[in-house]
């Protein structure tokens, strides 16, 4: 910029700065990035996904030292690591602690931008990197879960590949594809620790680098979800404004500290987390023989499970009938070409989920849980940001679609019986039409005033 006065450093600091701009990018990213003056307590967890990313590269090098990518001795190498490897008991316990821990924070993190609009204009991109990194991170942890071949391991796998069969055409070999061969064998787990070391972790480094450059070239939001770039002072820095270096540093710092205290806490007195952590299946050597009387993935990925275990061939009807109503009511509501176009297109998809087998719908289902959150940005028409100012009917939306997401997660750990089948059902309706109907109910109700700036009280 003209006129902007450039600070010389000296010595070893100088000689780097010469040649890579270590002390600018400290500085664009730190000490001079003005992140809002009034984050609160959901504002740690990026930074808490951050250090478990950290935590994971770390104790996976660690494990992969010992670890055998071979069916005949995966299961012996992590009784090996766990039993003679000095130390190695807690090097796997904070591995396996911190799959579960990434969840934990990664989920929040994404509720925090849903509470307060951190997707919309002109976060777009940040929040769709985010979301692909979700799509990463749960591709990781798929991979890395069929490595210690136990038995829930070895079926949980299994399961999730023939899945992959239901996808009409291409579906069977695209299944042998992926495993490698016509059942999970030695060739799978190559496959999957190939993935799980090298190919995923490249890729969400990537995407978590592009993820922060995309932050901070557009700046952070806020619980108000007020830009704080509108007013800046004589200096153009944003007067709601405060650096990020030591404010947010010493704020984060704290809550690195308390999270720490919790991952300890489960690493040294209960890793297994009641079998939710560490299924106790996993500590049998995999069988192909002998299955498991209750197949079900980890914690994490209970809520998708329950919708693709949700829609049976009888519950086709009733998205059939939905699907239906969705058309009468786009009808309704659209104007021109697109109100005869847009029925015509839920009529063919009302067809077509009575024509094709229901466990492809199950699939479609458990993946558009995930795609439909990319378009969460164009779903939303609200206009405001921030929950604070939407109607009070609105948290009472999103607090349903909380609870909704914790009990499909609880159902999808249980064996299925016609009642939870029932339940999942249900479930699968209100997640899917939060987000559909979501252009429709967002812009209705009465909004509070936004505020220019932001609501600040000093604690």
């Amino acid at each position: 910029m003209a006129g902007e006065k450039k600070i010389e450093t000296t010595g070893l600091m100088g000689w780097i700065d010469a040649r890579f701009p270590l002390s600018s990018t400290y500085k664009a990213h730190v000490s001079e990035y003005y992140a809002p003056k009034n984050f609160n307590f959901w504002y740690i967890f990026g930074s808490l996904a951050l250090l478990v990313l950290v935590i994971q590269i770390v104790t996976g090098i660690f494990l992969v030292m010992h670890y055998k990518p071979d069916a005949e001795r995966a299961f012996q190498s992590v009784e090996y690591i766990m039993r003679e490897v000095p130390g190695g008991w807690l090097i796997r316990y904070m591995h396996s602690t911190g799959a579960s821990m990434f969840f934990v924070v990664v989920y929040l993190h994404m509720l925090r931008g849903l509470f307060y609009g951190s997707y919309r204009k002109p976060r777009e991109l940040v929040w769709i990197f985010g979301v692909a990194i979700f799509l990463c991170l749960m591709a990781e942890a798929f991979f890395g879960y069929l490595l210690p071949w136990g038995q829930m391991s070895y079926w949980g796998a299994q399961v999730i590949v023939n899945l992959f069969s239901a996808i009409p055409f291409i579906g069977p070999d695209l299944a042998i594809w992926i495993r490698g061969d016509y059942v999970v064998s030695d060739a799978t787990l190559n496959r999957f620790f190939a993935f799980h070391v090298i190919a995923i972790p490249l890729v969400l480094i990537g995407l978590v680098v592009a993820h922060l450059v995309a932050l901070h070239e557009v700046g952070s939001n806020n619980p108000d979800g007020v830009e704080i770039k509108k007013y800046k002072d004589s200096r153009g820095v944003p007067l709601d404004g405060v650096p990020f270096h030591p404010y947010y540093t010493v704020h984060d710092v704290f809550g690195v500290s308390m999270f720490l205290i919790v991952f300890a806490a489960i690493v040294f007195f209960a890793p297994e987390m009641g079998g939710y952590f560490l299924e106790y299946n996993n500590f049998i050597p995999a069988d192909p023989l002998k299955t498991p009387p209750h197949i079900a993935p980890v914690w994490y990925f209970t809520p998708f499970y329950s919708m693709l275990r949700a829609i049976t061939d009888e519950f086709t009807w009733v998205l059939a009938g939905l699907a239906v109503l969705g058309a009468l009511a786009l009808a309704w509501r659209l104007r021109g070409m697109a109100r005869l176009i847009a029925p015509i297109v839920l009529v063919v998809i009302a067809v077509l989920l009575r024509a094709i087998d229901a466990k492809f719908w199950g699939v479609a289902a458990m993946g558009g849980a995930v795609v439909i959150l990319f378009f969460l940005p164009w779903l939303d028409h609200s206009p405001v940001r921030s929950i604070r100012y939407r109607p009070g009917w609105h948290k009472v939306l999103y607090a349903i679609f909380i609870v909704n997401f914790l009990v499909l997660g609880f159902l999808g750990t249980q064996a299925p019986n016609p009642t939870y089948n029932l339940m999942s059902q249900i479930g699968t309706i209100i997640y899917l039409g939060f987000f559909l109907v979501m252009p429709f109910w967002s812009k209705l109700g009465t909004f509070k005033p936004v505020p220019d700036r932001v609501t600040y009280h000093a604690h």
